[in-house]
């Protein structure tokens, strides 16, 4: 299997530059090597919300090959967010956005709490991409009640700050843990992925 600009991604280069050049390439190259975690988020979340016409925002939206696994879940109402221009503009392509919004990599989120019935940070949180403390931006753009569905990879699951950040939202009850699974996430390069969805209690 290709893994082209894989490598890159993990290899500590800045993530604004990185994917502006991977955007045209992106959603091939993820798709030879099986990309399976949208999917699987999709279908976790879909499960667990009460109405899937509620607003919902996918942030670090990329190419919107999450938009498109979640509009095929049946969600119809979905915003996206990135830092990338070029991503957003193979996102808009798709026409699966109702808005898309370029992000500043420090920047908090550009909506009120309670917009969203759920924010989806699918295959965003880790090596190579956005920083654990982005985990506290997100679950600050939710209201009481909000799900969250989001995914550590192997590298990710390896750094045990991770789990951490999640465990201490747990441990002190501000989020209720819903769903967790491990499964494929980039089968051509070998690597699996957590799924979870939370809910903001």
């Amino acid at each position: 299997m290709s893994k082209g600009f894989l490598d890159k991604a993990y290899g500590g280069q800045d993530a604004h530059q990185l994917y502006d050049a991977w955007a045209t390439s992106y959603d091939h190259e993820l798709a030879e090597n099986g990309y399976a975690t949208p999917g699987r988020c999709a279908a976790a979340l879909h499960a667990l919300m009460p109405d899937p016409t509620l607003p919902i925002l996918d942030f670090g939206c990329g190419t919107g090959l999450s938009g498109l696994a979640l509009a095929l879940a049946g969600f119809r109402t979905i915003d996206g967010l990135d830092l990338s221009a070029d991503m957003l503009q193979q996102a808009a392509s798709k026409n699966l956005y109702r808005t898309l919004t370029q992000i500043g990599a420090d920047e908090a989120l550009p909506h009120t709490p309670g917009d969203y019935a759920a924010i989806c940070a699918i295959g965003v949180i880790g090596t190579g991409a956005a920083p654990i403390s982005v985990f506290d931006t997100l679950m600050d753009g939710l209201a009481p009640e909000g799900r969250l569905v989001f995914s550590f990879n192997d590298r990710a699951l390896a750094e045990p700050e991770h789990e951490a950040k999640l465990q201490g939202y747990l441990d002190t009850g501000t989020a209720r843990l819903l769903f967790k699974e491990y499964g494929e996430h980039l089968p051509g390069i070998n690597l699996k992925s957590n799924v979870y969805v939370i809910e903001k209690t």
